[in-house]
């Protein structure tokens, strides 16, 4: 591979975008994302796969990874989702201020540009779980980033320069940005955090040129504002029919419904659709708001031109535990019964891995991620609902009752760390939490701009030990893993999964680590400064593959250390869970890139 100048490579990108049409834009990415030498969307393409095709790394000469270049950021929070590389450039985001730093690859760690905004700080408090950002997403030569303030703002990928901002929510009300965008055709997709301050959440289609909304679709409401069609939308294969979220909640408590959308956004460009789930309802406390609180807790399929609905699939009905529905989800292709399907699997926080057909949102697959997951006994396949055990509700006619031993804690099977699938082995590598909780609801009243939880969480390890987590590799047809290693704490970081055979990751004491794809066998660990929360990712340039991983201990499995808190039902529940992670880990903000040794 021919080493351009950062000048070149960008003139490349600019040629490539072309002349700003939406076809050209659509095609751009559609190109770039086949790129291996590339990392041009936080998923690694539309389908978030977290895959690449590279294998000069590989299970073979993985023990031999050593550091290549380090890179400060300036900021100690936490570090969630990770860079981007076009060209001759690797963009590097913050958690806030939310810095964007364009860096030259031919002269590693150099600094082309800088773009800090200046932002209220009065957003930090009403950010739930750490001043995490997820990364920023790049097209037609733009940088698109979505602020703690709920700015979208898009930058001049060669400059920094800002070329337009849009405002996309209201944070004295409580809603805040820590979500990436994904850009697909002539259109940046966003949604927006605060439900636990009764927001009612979106997701939302901004022009890439102009910063104008084209569409925005709620989570909860009236059919016209969630942008569904009483006849056409559909749920395992029914209409769900006229007013299918107001008919779900008592008086006018959708208004106050949480359902954010702060997670992963994936595309299907064939089928011209945009997947994404939606979170919690609120108030955490479930005898606030009788109903099944539609459509929260959802995985929604959206037409990417006009929002509208094609189907959508709740997983936790009236959810009592805050098993917010956010995380990714995957699209990829194989045989079921063997005939060929399209499909979407997605690691829930309820405790349950899905596999669906995500042309028509029918339920193939709903399995429980771990034997210990117990607040329901199953999903019912022809209804889709999870049967509760009411030994372990929250929904109580005399509330302040605290319920016990429920499996998975809030924190879920899995957050938003993303997983990773390789389509060699047909596997999803999961990273995981092994986390319980008691949980105890109380009332709550509605302030706008304050904290609307309305529930008190305790939070410790698993039955089977006294760890709080794991990596697996899941078999999204027949369920089950193929393989599972434990580790001490949960695994907050994102997945890599490549053609040379590995997988690598990070953990919260600060370990960047490969293993065998197909064994989980350790081939290489290294201690980063901080721990990581952040996504592992890999490119080439001047022909050598490199992986790189942010490290920066924080999110809401390291709220404690990030925010100093010591209360161990603070941080929602997760402090006392996580207080040994400070005898392992303090505060930090490094960029790491690895790669094989001489």
């Amino acid at each position: 591979m021919s080493k351009l100048s950062v000048a070149a490579g960008v003139a490349a990108i600019a040629l490539l975008a072309g002349m700003s049409s939406s076809a050209q834009a659509n095609q751009e990415l559609l190109l770039l994302q086949q790129n291996p030498a590339y990392w041009v969307m936080q998923g690694g393409n539309y389908y978030h796969h977290r895959y690449s095709q590279l294998a000069q790394i590989n299970r073979d000469n993985a023990k031999n990874l050593e550091v290549a270049w380090t890179f400060s950021t300036g900021v100690l929070r936490g570090h969630e989702g990770g860079p981007l590389v076009i060209g001759d450039v690797m963009y590097v985001h913050t958690p806030f201020p939310n810095i964007v730093y364009a860096l030259d690859l031919n002269e590693p760690g150099r600094v082309i540009w800088k773009y800090e905004p200046k932002q209220d700080p009065n957003v930090i408090p009403v950010m739930c779980c750490d001043t995490v950002n997820r990364g920023v997403a790049y097209a037609e030569g733009k940088i698109f980033l979505h602020q703690a303030d709920t700015t979208l703002v898009a930058l001049d990928a060669k400059t920094g320069k800002v070329l337009w901002q849009a405002k996309n929510g209201d944070p004295t009300k409580g809603e805040t940005g820590t979500s990436a965008p994904l850009v697909y055709k002539d259109k940046v997709y966003v949604g927006i955090s605060g439900g636990e301050f009764g927001v009612r959440c979106h997701l939302s289609a901004y022009d890439i040129n102009s910063g104008k909304l084209v569409w925005r679709g709620y989570s909860m409401g009236p059919d016209n504002e969630v942008l569904i069609d009483p006849a056409k939308t559909t749920e395992l294969g029914k209409p769900v029919g006229k007013d299918s979220s107001l008919k779900t909640w008592e008086g006018d408590q959708w208004k106050l419904g949480g359902g954010c959308t702060w997670g992963w956004i994936s595309a299907d460009p064939e089928l011209n659709l945009i997947y994404y789930g939606s979170g919690n309802p609120g108030t955490w406390n479930p005898v606030q708001r009788p109903g099944d609180n539609k459509w929260s807790m959802t995985i929604w399929a959206r037409d990417a031109d006009t929002g509208m609905a094609k189907w959508v699939y709740q997983m936790t009905p009236h959810d009592e535990w805050d098993y917010d529905g956010i995380n990714e989800m995957v699209l990829f292709d194989a045989e079921v019964n063997g005939k060929p399907r399209k499909l979407l699997f997605h690691v829930d926080r309820n405790g349950f891995n899905y596999t669906l057909d995500r042309v028509t949102g029918e339920l193939l697959l709903a399995e429980k991620s771990h034997p210990w997951v117990n607040w329901a006994t199953h999903v019912d396949k022809a209804t889709g609902r999870p049967q509760v055990d009411p030994r372990y509700s929250t929904h109580h006619n005399g509330e302040d009752v605290n319920t016990t031993n429920i499996c998975p804690a809030a924190l879920g099977t899995k957050d938003q760390q993303p997983v990773a699938y390789s389509p060699k082995t047909g596997l999803m590598y999961v990273p995981y939490n092994t986390v319980c909780m008691d949980y105890e609801p109380f009332r709550v009243s509605y302030t706008a701009g304050q904290p609307y939880v309305g529930a008190t969480l305790s939070m410790y390890p698993a039955p089977g030990g006294d760890t709080l987590g794991a990596i697996g590799a899941w078999d999204p047809i027949k369920g089950g893993h193929k393989w599972l290693n434990i580790e001490r704490f949960s695994v907050w970081s994102g997945v890599l999964a490549t053609a040379g055979d590995i997988v690598a990751y990070g953990t919260l004491e600060g370990y960047f680590k490969v293993l065998d794809a197909d064994t989980g066998r350790e081939l290489y660990r290294f201690r980063t400064p901080s721990g990581i929360i952040g996504n592992v990712m890999t490119y080439l340039h001047g022909g050598k593959q490199y992986m790189a991983v942010y490290s920066g201990i924080g999110g809401w499995a390291g709220i404690g250390l990030a925010a100093g808190l010591t209360e161990d039902t603070a941080g929602l529940g997760a402090v006392g869970a996580y207080k040994a992670l400070s005898n392992y880990t303090q505060l930090g903000g490094q960029l790491t890139v690895f790669t094989l040794g001489d």
